[in-house]
Parts: structure tokens; C-alpha cells; sequence
């Protein structure tokens, strides 16, 4: 069955060749719209009319006395697909429900050019469109640990919601008042129970998904009064919110509950959660489970319990999405949830990032990645039904819409993808430059930054950028965060280059970096700084505070005198005797300790097996009968046990637990290790173990000729 509803655009001069001018239209909207096509009809009102200064007049006409554009709502094809169709009377948009004139309406704003009065769609649509993945989303967390969301009110969360929406977004996942933060922010407009209150009933009104990602607080779980009271708290949230339609319980970060106690605790809130929405789902993920806790969780999911609705892949899981697949019952699907928010000591961490932007960027920057974005959602697609991703505010707000794009179309055409949203965002006359600029500052972060010529290119297009930027276009806080890192990037290349920290160079940059910190707290409450704008900590986007970090070593490299064999680890130029494999990745230490002078900057960088998996330097071509002994300094985020065995059978050292981190140790080479002229010396930790899986760490290494 299929019903039908028209806005009808009255034109002055109607079709101009293949393009359509939309500037005078005139709207005609049905008596009685479905909810489905009212959304899309204001969505086109509302958004033209914000970008043309345009208010499109309301009147009821027939068909035949302008061109019109026609809704369609259909229940008959994929569920949110849609068509569009360009005739010589106009336009039709067809979309299949639940959301398909929602996706319709907002393909067409994004290929439409607006300006001051003027709304032009420059190119016939002629087009079928439907979702490969059924799953679509982004976690929007209104806490104090993000690094801007707790300031937005919510007419920001709204306008945020229906941008993620156009870009074809189906989902959002909340986050309950009591989580791993403090219980109150500076910043916040709103008391975190009544801002999650109005941002489920924005998403309902979208019809988009509402999911919760609800963490199990507490120490202990195991007696009838800590469930009981566990319920009670849980079925309050759960009762004030207008729409939800899963819950998400994270193993981990936080939380440490082993999986019988967590899934006994879950089956009564499951029960909980559907006295007040009987058709929500329940999702749990082993996330931070040892492989004792995780072998357990397998176990528990035999019987497959039928309160359990699915499991979630995400950061600190230990198997892969295939291998959990391989091992969870058929009848659960699999959500991946990817860390697309955070730069370093992370899930997906930047590969090889240079130690002065991990310094001075730190976790949490601003980040477009799209190349890096599209090869991680191809490589986890596979086994899940789709994605809701883990972001902590809007430094990762292109990484959004790039898993936006691809979920809807995994061979999507990046630049035309991010063409569509510098168009929509920025404007038509700088789209193009605009969507460059967010390739280049993911070039920004590619090898050695003395050598990235890239950085000084993307600086100026950014300028030219900004120069030919209106007045209003430079109060878009997308434009503001791109010019921001641009001018970052380029001061931080230039005080290294400089050599001496202490020597302030082009005194313009720096300032200019502090103006567009001041613009984005004012445009979207961007907190770039702890004393200025309330930001929790430096890592958590406070990167102003990092822009005069140290980024030259305070104290010098242990001698080990001529001759020695030596491997930077972290550093990929060099590392030469580093055997690289899937399980091998470039991780970082404390800043702090680089500021105090501690570290030196090749101790800060690691390289790091993740999990169980060894970490391995193969060195060939060694005198056979010389003495070697080895020197590490082993750095890395905390204390923790390494071994570390040579060819796999002479022990160099037990496994012993690694306290200071920034001490060189010395330890003799066993002479029948080298007697073949090649050694491989291989680090491991104890197995089995939980968290976050970034253990197995080592900095620097040489091996010395005696």
C-alpha cells in the first residue's frame, strides 16, 4: 500500500537546462501527512530556509500549477530505501518506511547548492538508494568527560541529531546519568536525567533508534539486595525515557563483573527494561574480560538465553569480530561499537604517529580520518549487523559521517562523500577546497613531521580557505575546527624544526590557534582548554594546553657505545630489526614523564603486542663467536611483567615485573644464542590477560658487542 503527499514548487522560470531553481518555491503540504513525511517535509523547509535566509510560503494547490516536488511514502521495497526522480514537472521522492523520505529528503539537501536566496539543485537526481547495513550509529554521551557535548543544549543536540540523519544516521545511543564520570559539569545546560530525556525524544521524533549504553557500576552484584537495588535504579531511566529501543551493557571500562554474576543481573534489568518498552533488546560484550572470564562467557551463552537480544564488539574485546562469531551462538547478532574518537592509546590508534603530535594533540583532537575510517569499516563489517560507534564529542564529527556514508554504502567514493558535506555545511563556492582540506590534514599525520612537506601545503589552503571565507561562513565550527588543526599542525612543525622549545617562532600561528579555540567554545562549546573553557584534562581535547608542551629531549641517550645494534621502537625509520605483523602497532608512554624530563622522546613511543601475541627483533649476520649482551629501556603507559627469551629457548630474563619504566637494564646474551650468527630475541607477557590488551611494550633497544 502506498500514500501519497506532494510539496508542490512554484517557479518563476521552473527547470533551468538539467538544473532546478528551488529559490521562490511555493509548498504545498498534504491535510494529513504521516509523521514520516511531515519529518521530511520540515526537514527541506527548515534546512533550505537556514542556509538561504528563504522561507518557502505555504499554500494548497493542485499539481498542475507548479513544479512540485512529491513524497511518496511506500512500504513496498529494502526498509529505508529510497528514490528519486527528476521529471520535466519536478521532483519525487519515494521512501519505504521507516525512514525513507527522512534519507531521501536528505540526499536531496546535499546535492542541493544553497547561498544568500538562492536554492539550486545544478543537476538532475535520477537515483535508487537503499542501506547495506541495517545498523547506523553514534553514541552521543551528554557527560563531563567529553570535550564538548556537555555544554550543548538542546536545540544543539537537535540540529546535531538531524545533521547525522541527513548523512543517513539511524541511530543513537545515550548515556544514563551515573556512569564512569563525575556527576556533574560546569557546563552542563541541563541536569544529565532531563537532557537524556529530551535527546531520546529528539531521536523519536526523527524515528531514528535510541540505544543505551548503560556500564554496571557497582563492586558487587552478587546478593539479592545490590540486584535489587541495581534494578530499581536502572528501571527509573528506563521509565522517563520516551524511546528505547536496546540497552548496552559493556563488560568493562567500565565495570568488573565475571559473566555469570553480570549475566544474572541482566536478566532481571532485561525484564526491568521491557515492562516499560516491551520490544527493547538487551546487549552485553566481554569487553575487558581475561580469556578465563571470556571462556566463561562462551559457556553461558550455550543454553542461549532468550532475554538476551545480542553481543557487542568494541575496544578491550579480545577476539576478533570473526572469532567471537566463531564462538557466540548463531541466533545473537553482532554489533561492532569502533573507537573512532580517540588518536593514541586506543583501539584505533593513528599508526605511527609522530611523537610531537601525540604530545601536543594528545587522545583526543580534532581528527578527520576518512581514509583510515573507510579501511576500518571494511575490514570489520564482516559478522555484525552494522556499527554504533564510540565517540566522546565532535572532534570526530567527519569520522561520523564517513561510517554514516559507508554503512549506507560500503563502496561509496570518499571525496564525493566528503564533497557532500562541505557543500552542506560550508557552502557550494568552497566545497570543493573545503573537502580537500579534511583529506590533507589526515596527510598531516603521515610519517616524520620534519619531512611532511604536507603540512606547510595544507596550512595554505586553509588560509586561502579562510580569506575567501563570508563573515557567516567563518562562524561554521566545522570550518573552525579544520582551520584550527591546520594552524596547529603548522606551529607545532615549526617550533620543532626550530630546535629550541624555549625560542617562540611565528608568534602569528600561535595566535591565531588561540582566536579559533575562543570561536569553538563560543560555536559548539569546544573545551580546548582546561583553565579557559573547563575541559577535564589534557587528554580528554584540551589541546591548547599542549601547544608549548616540550618536544625536545631534556636528557640524553644512554651510551652504548660503537658498534651497538639499535631499534627506536615507535619509530618507524628506525626499527630495523623489528618483526612486524598483524598483532604489532605503534603505541605511546606518558607525556608527563616526557615534560619532567623522564622520557626522552624514543622512549615514548613503544611499539606493542597486543594481547597474548610476542613481540619479536630478529637480527641476522652476528659475529658467532662474540659475547652479546642486550640494554632496553621498556617504557609504555604502566608497570608490568615481561619476559623476554632468546631463539625461543635461552631465557635472557624471567618474567619480572617492569617498575621503572625509564631505566635502562642491562642482561647478557647466552653465547650459544649467537653461536649461528643469527639471534631472535621475543618478549611476552603472562597469558590469559584482560583490559585493554596494550601490554607487551618496549621502547628502545640495543644489542651490544662485548
Amino acid at each position: 500500500m502506498t500514500g501519497r503527499y506532494s510539496i508542490l514548487l512554484l517557479l518563476p522560470s521552473a527547470l533551468l537546462g538539467a538544473s532546478l531553481d528551488l529559490s521562490h518555491a511555493t509548498i504545498k503540504l498534504p491535510r494529513a501527512p504521516t509523521p514520516q513525511a511531515l519529518t521530511a517535509a520540515t526537514l527541506l523547509i527548515d534546512e533550505i530556509r537556514a542556509r538561504t535566509y528563504l522561507t518557502l510560503n505555504v499554500k494548497q494547490m493542485t499539481p498542475a500549477q507548479g513544479t512540485t516536488i512529491t513524497l511518496v511514502e511506500s512500504t513496498e521495497g529494502k526498509p529505508e530505501s529510497y528514490k528519486i526522480a527528476t521529471t520535466a514537472t519536478g521532483i519525487t521522492l519515494t521512501g519505504t518506511a521507516p525512514r525513507g523520505l527522512l534519507y531521501a529528503a536528505g540526499k536531496l539537501l546535499r546535492s542541493l547548492d544553497m547561498k544568500r536566496f538562492s536554492a539550486i539543485l545544478p543537476t538532475e537526481l535520477n537515483i535508487a538508494s537503499a542501506p547495506a547495513t541495517a545498523l547506523r550509529g553514534h553514541q552521543l554521551g551528554y557527560r563531563p568527560k567529553t570535550n564538548s557535548y556537555d555544554g550543548w543544549s538542546v536545540s544543539m543536540w537537535e540540529q546535531y541529531i538531524r545533521d547525522l540523519a541527513i548523512f543517513g544516521t539511524n541511530a543513537i545511543e545515550l548515556i544514563p546519568p551515573r556512569s564512569d564520570d563525575a556527576a556533574d559539569s560546569p557546563l552542563f545546560t541541563l541536569p544529565p536525567m532531563d537532557m537524556m530525556i529530551q535527546m531520546s525524544r529528539i531521536a523519536a521524533s526523527y524515528g531514528l533508534e535510541v540505544w543505551v549504553w548503560y556500564p554496571a557500576m557497582d563492586r558487587d552484584y552478587t546478593t539479592d539486595a545490590s540486584r535489587d537495588k541495581a534494578v530499581a535504579e536502572w528501571s527509573e531511566v528506563f521509565r522517563q525515557l520516551p524511546r528505547i529501543d536496546h540497552v548496552f551493557v559493556p563488560g568493562g571500562d567500565p565495570g568488573h563483573t565475571r559473566p555469570a554474576v553480570l549475566l544474572k543481573l541482566l536478566e532481571r534489568e532485561s525484564a526491568a527494561l521491557r515492562r516499560y518498552h516491551p520490544k527493547a533488546g538487551m546487549w552485553v560484550s566481554p569487553q575487558g574480560f581475561n580469556e578465563e572470564w571470556l571462556q566463561e562467557f562462551y559457556q553461558l551463552l550455550k543454553p542461549e538465553p532468550t532475554w538476551l537480544t545480542g553481543i557487542v564488539h568494541g575496544p578491550q574485546v579480545r577476539p576478533t569480530i570473526a572469532q567471537l562469531r566463531a564462538n557466540v551462538p548463531q541466533r545473537y547478532p553482532i554489533r561492532n561499537y569502533p573507537d573512532i574518537t580517540h588518536s593514541l592509546q586506543s583501539q584505533n590508534s593513528v599508526p605511527d604517529w609522530d611523537p610531537v603530535f601525540a604530545l601536543t594533540l594528545n587522545r583526543e583532537p580534532i581528527n578527520p580520518r576518512p581514509v583510515d575510517m573507510r579501511k576500518l569499516f571494511l575490514e570489520a563489517r564482516p559478522d555484525t549487523i552494522g556499527f554504533l560507534t564510540y565517540s566522546e564529542g565532535c572532534n570526530d564529527d567527519v569520522n561520523k559521517i564517513v561510517w554514516s556514508a559507508l554503512g549506507w554504502d560500503p563502496n561509496a567514493d570518499l571525496h564525493e562523500v566528503l564533497l557532500e558535506y562541505a557543500r552542506y555545511f560550508i557552502g557550494p563556492e568552497q566545497a570543493q577546497s573545503f573537502s580537500q582540506l579534511l583529506f590533507d590534514l589526515e596527510e598531516n599525520w603521515r610519517g616524520p613531521i620534519a619531512t611532511n612537506a604536507q603540512i606547510e601545503k595544507t596550512l595554505a589552503r586553509a588560509q586561502a580557505i579562510e580569506k575567501a571565507a563570508a563573515p557567516r561562513d567563518l562562524l561554521q565550527w566545522r570550518l573552525q575546527q579544520a582551520l584550527y588543526r591546520a594552524y596547529y599542525d603548522a606551529y607545532e612543525r615549526r617550533r620543532f624544526l626550530a630546535g629550541d622549545p624555549s625560542v617562540r617562532v611565528n608568534e602569528d600561528l600561535r595566535t591565531r590557534v588561540f582566536a579559533l579555540a575562543e570561536a569553538l567554545f563560543q560555536s559548539i562549546r569546544m573545551q580546548l582548554s582546561v583553565p579557559l573553557y573547563r575541559a577535564i584534562s589534557r587528554d580528554r581535547g584540551a589541546t591548547l594546553d599542549n601547544i608549548d608542551w616540550p618536544i625536545t629531549d631534556r636528557k640524553p641517550a644512554p651510551h652504548a657505545g660503537p658498534g651497538a645494534l639499535y631499534d627506536d621502537l615507535g619509530n618507524p625509520a628506525n626499527e630495523p630489526h623489528l618483526v612486524r605483523n598483524a598483532t604489532v602497532r605503534t603505541g605511546f608512554g606518558s607525556t608527563l614523564a616526557v615534560k619532567d624530563g623522564r622520557s626522552r622522546l624514543a622512549t615514548f613511543t613503544v611499539e606493542e603486542a597486543l594481547y597474548d601475541a610476542p613481540l619479536v627483533l630478529r637480527y641476522p649476520n652476528l659475529d658467532r663467536v662474540a659475547r652479546y649482551r642486550v640494554r632496553i629501556i621498556y617504557g609504555g603507559e604502566r608497570t608490568r611483567p615481561e619476559r623476554l627469551v632468546a631463539n625461543e629457548k635461552y631465557e635472557v630474563h624471567p618474567m619480572q615485573k617492569i617498575e621503572d619504566l625509564y631505566a635502562p637494564l642491562d642482561f647478557d646474551i647466552p653465547q650459544q644464542a649467537t653461536a649461528s650468527g643469527e639471534l631472535t630475541l621475543t618478549w611476552t607477557i603472562p597469558p590469559g590477560l584482560g583490559g585493554n590488551g596494550r601490554q607487551n611494550q618496549v621502547a628502545e633497544v640495543w644489542l651490544i658487542k662485548q
